[in-house]
C-alpha cells in the first residue's frame, strides 16, 4: 500500500525533483584526464594557475609540504609547464632549483613592476615565507633575504595586492603563531612594497585594533564594498565570536578595521568571492564554514551587511570540504559553483538558477575518490572552456587530477562591474576597474588584454595598458594625450577566447598643458599665438600684462617668435 504524502515528504520530493531536473539537463561535462599531468605522489596543499613563462598558455605551481599538524619532510614546490594544449611537464628542477620547505600556499604577482609574474610561497611550522623573482622567461631566483623582512610565520596562505593605492603590490599573510597553522598566538600580516619589490612589515600600523586570531587557514583580497580598494578576508578554523573569520575593510590608504560578516563561522578552510545573483556585488562562499561542516554562503547587501543564505545550497551535506570556486559552466551568464571534497566520491558541482540558489548536479564530473585540498579553474587546454585541476594531500595516492571541460565554449565577454578615476597622492590620475569573467580565483581571471582607450569626439587618441593590482581589480596611470581638456576614457578588456567587453565611458578633464609659446593658454601653439606676439611687437608696456614676452626680457621680438615657431602645433 503506498504511503501517504505528508508535509515532511514534500520537501524531500522537491529536492529529488530538482536534482533529477539538474541531472537530466547536463551530461558529464568535466571528464577526468589524469594523463595530462605527470604521475606524482607529493603531499600537495594548494595550486595557483599563471602564465609564468609568457607564452600565452596557463601553467601552474603547487605548494607541496609534508605533514598535517606536525612537520614532515621538506618538499619542493612543483612547477608544471603547459605545452599549449593542457598537457603538463614537471620543470621544477629547471625553474626553481634548490627550493624546499613546508609550503601551504603559492600565489603570483608582479612585485617589481617589470612585466612578469613573481611568486610568493607561504610556509607552515614557523618558517620564513619565500619570495621568488621571475627573470621574464619563467625561471625564478630566491631573493627572500634581500626583499622580505626576516620574520618566521606559520602561514597557510599569502596574497599579493596593492593595499595603499600606490600602484605597487603589497603582501598579506595568514599567521597562526610559533607552532603551526593550528596555533593560536599568531596574527595576520601586511608587508608593504617600497616600489621596487622590497618589503617592510607594517602590520601594527595597518591592522587597527590588532589582527591576532588562531588557526588561520585562508586570506583573500577582494573589493567587499565596491569602492575599488582591496578589503581583506581572513578565514579561520576556530569558532566563536573572537575566533571566527573576519572581514577587514580598507579605508583606501591601506588601514584595515575588522567586522564579522553574518554571524560566526566554525571550521573554515577557504573562502572565495563572486557575484552569485548579478547585482555587481561580490558575495562569499566559505568551504566548511557553516555549522555542521556545511558550506557557508554569504550575500553582500551593499550596505556593509551580509545575509547568511547557506540554505540556498542544496544539498549541503556535512562533509570535510577544503576549497571552492565559482565558474559559469553552462555559459548562461551566472556563476555556478564547484566544491573540493576531502575523501568524497567526487567533487561537488552546483548549478545556479540565476538568483544565487544552487542545486547539485552529480552527473557533471567524473567520480573519483581522493583527498582534494585545493581546486583551480582556468582554460588550461586553450579551447575556450574552463577546465579543472585538483591537488591532493593528507591521504590517498596524492595524484593530482585534471578534468577536461567538454561543455560550451565561452561566448560571453568579460564584464566591467565597477570603475572610477582617482586622483593620486603624487598628483597623478589613475583609472581603476573591477572586471569579472566566467570563473574566479584569488587573482580574478586571466585576460587576453586589459586597457583604457582615451578618445575625443569618438576619435581614438591613445591606448594605455592596465595592470593587475589584486583579485579582480586593474589599474592604469592616465596621462593627457593630444591637447588635453575634457576627454572620454573607456575600459576595454578581452578574455583569452577573444570576447571583448567595454566599460561605460567616463569623461575626465585632463586640463590644458602648459606649453612654451602657447600665449593664449588654449592648449595649442598656432597662428593665434603668433598674431598676439606680432600685436605686442616692441617694448612691453609697463602698465600691462605682456604675455607675448615669452622670454621675459621686457621685449616682444624675434626671440619670442622663435619660441612660438619652435613649439608650433604642439600641445603636449
Amino acid at each position: 500500500m503506498p504511503g501517504r504524502i505528508n508535509d515532511m515528504t514534500l520537501p524531500v520530493l522537491g529536492g529529488m525533483l530538482l536534482s533529477a531536473v539538474a541531472t537530466s539537463a547536463h551530461g558529464q561535462q568535466f571528464r577526468a584526464q589524469t594523463s595530462r599531468l605527470p604521475t606524482q605522489s607529493f603531499y600537495s596543499n594548494q595550486l595557483s594557475p599563471c602564465d609564468i613563462d609568457g607564452d600565452n598558455d596557463i601553467d601552474f605551481v603547487v605548494a607541496d609540504g609534508q605533514g598535517y599538524s606536525s612537520r614532515g619532510a621538506a618538499l619542493k614546490p612543483r612547477v608544471y609547464i603547459n605545452d599549449g594544449s593542457g598537457r603538463f611537464t614537471d620543470e621544477t628542477d629547471l625553474r626553481i632549483s634548490g627550493v624546499t620547505g613546508w609550503f601551504r600556499g603559492v600565489e603570483f604577482g608582479d612585485c617589481d613592476r617589470d612585466g612578469d609574474m613573481d611568486m610568493i610561497l607561504a610556509q607552515d611550522f614557523h618558517e620564513r615565507p619565500l619570495l621568488l623573482i621571475n627573470d621574464g622567461l619563467g625561471f625564478f631566483t630566491d631573493e627572500t633575504v634581500d626583499r622580505l623582512p626576516d620574520i618566521e610565520l606559520s602561514s597557510a596562505r599569502a596574497q599579493f595586492g596593492d593595499v595603499d593605492g600606490d600602484g605597487h603590490l603589497d603582501l598579506a599573510f595568514c599567521d597562526s603563531g610559533t607552532s603551526s597553522r593550528f596555533g593560536s598566538n599568531g596574527r595576520s600580516r601586511i608587508f608593504i612594497n617600497d616600489g621596487t619589490g622590497h618589503y617592510v612589515d607594517e602590520t601594527d600600523a595597518r591592522f587597527i585594533g590588532g589582527s591576532t586570531a588562531g588557526e588561520q587557514m585562508d586570506i583573500l583580497f577582494f573589493d567587499a564594498d565596491n569602492d575599488l580598494d582591496l578589503d581583506l578576508h581572513v578565514g579561520t578554523r576556530a569558532s566563536g565570536t573572537t575566533g571566527s573569520s573576519r572581514l577587514w575593510i580598507n579605508d583606501g590608504q591601506g588601514r584595515f578595521q575588522s567586522q564579522l560578516t553574518a554571524g560566526n563561522d566554525y571550521s573554515s578552510y577557504s573562502y572565495d568571492a563572486g557575484d552569485i545573483n548579478g547585482d555587481a556585488l561580490l558575495d562569499l562562499v566559505g568551504a566548511n564554514a557553516a555549522s555542521g561542516n556545511q558550506e557557508k554562503l554569504l550575500l553582500n547587501q551593499g550596505d556593509g551587511s551580509w545575509a547568511d543564505v547557506t540554505s540556498w545550497v542544496t544539498p549541503n551535506p556535512s562533509a570535510d570540504d577544503n576549497d571552492s570556486k565559482f565558474l559559469d559552466l553552462d555559459d548562461d551568464g551566472d556563476f555556478d559553483m564547484i566544491i573540493a571534497t576531502l575523501y568524497g566520491s567526487r567533487e561537488r558541482i552546483y548549478i545556479n538558477d540565476g538568483t544565487g540558489r544552487f542545486t547539485e548536479d552529480t552527473s557533471l564530473i567524473t567520480a573519483i575518490s581522493d583527498a582534494t585540498l585545493d581546486i583551480a579553474v582556468a582554460d588550461f587546454s586553450g579551447d575556450g572552456k574552463a577546465d579543472i585541476i585538483t591537488v591532493q594531500g593528507e591521504g590517498g595516492s596524492f595524484q593530482n587530477q585534471f578534468y577536461l571541460n567538454t561543455g560550451p565554449v565561452d561566448s560571453r565577454p568579460p564584464v566591467v562591474r565597477a570603475q572610477l578615476i582617482r586622483e593620486n597622492a603624487d598628483g597623478g590620475v589613475s583609472l581603476l576597474a573591477r572586471i569579472e569573467d566566467g570563473y574566479t580565483s584569488d587573482r580574478g581571471f586571466d585576460p587576453g588584454f586589459v586597457q583604457v582607450a582615451i578618445e575625443s569626439g569618438g576619435v581614438l587618441l591613445e591606448e594605455i595598458p592596465m595592470y593587475w593590482v589584486g583579485n579582480s581589480i586593474w589599474r592604469a596611470e592616465l596621462t593627457a594625450p593630444g591637447c588635453g581638456g575634457l576627454l572620454d576614457c573607456r575600459v576595454i578588456v578581452s578574455d583569452r577566447v577573444g570576447n571583448i567587453g567595454f566599460g561605460d565611458v567616463i569623461a575626465h578633464d585632463f586640463g590644458v598643458p602648459e606649453i612654451p609659446g602657447d600665449v593664449n593658454s588654449d592648449g595649442i601653439v598656432d597662428g593665434e599665438d603668433l598674431s598676439i606676439v606680432l600685436g605686442y611687437w616692441g617694448v612691453c608696456p609697463s602698465d600691462q600684462d605682456c604675455a607675448a614676452d615669452i622670454s621675459g626680457d621686457g621685449l616682444v621680438d624675434g626671440q619670442d617668435i622663435t619660441v612660438v615657431l619652435g613649439y608650433w602645433g604642439q600641445c603636449s
